[in-house]
């Protein structure tokens, strides 16, 4: 079904007054940043080091343009997806962002809300506050991701939860096997997880609780500092993929991957997707892009079921992945701002306006489908 960005942008025009709701991501960074203490922005805005991750994702954008195409008799569009049976009706879907509640008390739930009523698929974090069961309560199109903890009993109890929930893929992230040096946080000695937030997989997890003493509730700081003990995994190896695909029918996907060889691997153990992604610039300062790497994994691997995220910002960075060769991108900081200015609301006009403008950029660059878009759209 066609969607409309024009009736989006003459909705507000013809209403005569400034929007109710920011329309451009610096907008609601900026006002994000006017709810939030500093702890919180600082551990939702910031990255690894010196923050040039950060900056090389949003660079990498800069440096594709897109070559607009006239008189292309596109008066209707496509911008809808599928991607492992998961429908998206744009085409990006909500990254995992973990610890949602120290943006808004309404946390993961208001972002499952939003994601139900648009229909945009949402991806629950395993560093979620409401649990896997909370969010399938939601309807939302869902996929789960799992943190592989080092502790394979819990990470078989996560899986199988999900799939017991509804959940339509396990997403595997490999690149936060240990937390990255941030600055933003260390400063303010800023760790959400101490206070039971980010838990909430854990603390209704029968496998978790059951290696606990007394329940969360009675022991909030012993059962915090359990979880935050199965969190470091660096002895994962390639071959512990096998383990996990036999544990589920599940589509799975693992997201971390910055290199064509290591997309490869993945495939090779059985994953059924890549994400490309440096985690939004938080892991490792000076990695490169995840556009660039991107580039790398599609040429490689023609024919990969491959998503993105990192630097995403507005509908032509939506476009240029899409040309690049991604089949989907995860939204992420743009979402987790909208959710601490207004809740589900908040997310569910982000989602519109994101909509919007994606419709009309491609309507611009003479685009009948995003799905059509390739790389003789761009230029460097």
């Amino acid at each position: 079904m066609s969607f409309s960005g024009a009736l989006v942008q003459n909705a507000i025009y013809i209403a005569q007054q400034a929007p109710e709701w920011p329309v451009a991501f610096e907008d609601w960074e900026r006002a994000a940043q006017e709810r939030l203490d500093a702890g919180a922005f600082g551990y939702i805005a910031g990255g690894a080091g010196a923050e040039s991750t950060m900056q090389a994702n949003l660079g990498a954008f800069q440096r594709w343009r897109l070559r607009p195409r006239m008189l292309a008799g596109n008066a209707a569009r496509d911008i809808s997806v599928d991607v492992l049976g998961m429908r998206s009706p744009a085409p990006f879907f909500l990254a995992p962002v973990g610890v949602l509640s120290i943006a808004h008390e309404e946390a993961e739930v208001g972002a499952a809300k939003a994601a139900a009523s648009s229909g945009i698929p949402f991806v629950l974090s395993s560093a979620a506050t409401h649990s896997i069961e909370e969010i399938a309560d939601t309807r939302a199109p869902r996929w789960f991701q799992l943190y592989w903890v080092n502790d394979r009993e819990i990470c078989k109890s996560f899986v199988q939860r999900a799939e017991a929930a509804g959940y339509g893929a396990i997403v595997v992230t490999l690149d936060t096997l240990t937390l990255g040096w941030r600055p933003r946080d260390l400063r303010q000695a800023y760790l959400p997880f101490i206070r039971g937030e980010g838990c909430g997989q854990y603390f209704t997890d029968p496998v978790f609780t059951a290696r606990l003493d007394k329940p969360p509730e009675e022991d909030l700081l012993t059962a915090a500092a359990m979880m935050l003990a199965t969190f470091p995994n660096l002895g994962l190896t390639w071959d512990d993929l096998d383990w996990l695909r036999g544990q589920t029918s599940l589509p799975l996907l693992v997201k971390g991957v910055l290199t064509a060889d290591d997309a490869q691997l993945a495939l090779d153990h059985g994953m059924d997707g890549v994400i490309v992604s440096n985690h939004g610039g938080r892991q490792v300062d000076g990695a490169v892009a995840a556009l660039d790497a991107l580039v790398e994994v599609r040429d490689a691997l023609p024919e990969a079921v491959v998503l993105m995220d990192g630097g995403i910002r507005c509908a032509a960075d939506v476009l240029k992945a899409v040309a690049l060769g991604a089949d989907a991108v995860l939204l992420g900081r743009p979402y987790a701002y909208a959710l601490a200015v207004g809740g589900q609301r908040g997310v569910e006009e982000l989602i519109q306006n994101l909509m919007a403008e994606i419709d009309l950029t491609l309507a611009l660059a003479g685009g009948h489908s995003i799905r059509d878009l390739d790389r003789s759209w761009l230029t460097p």
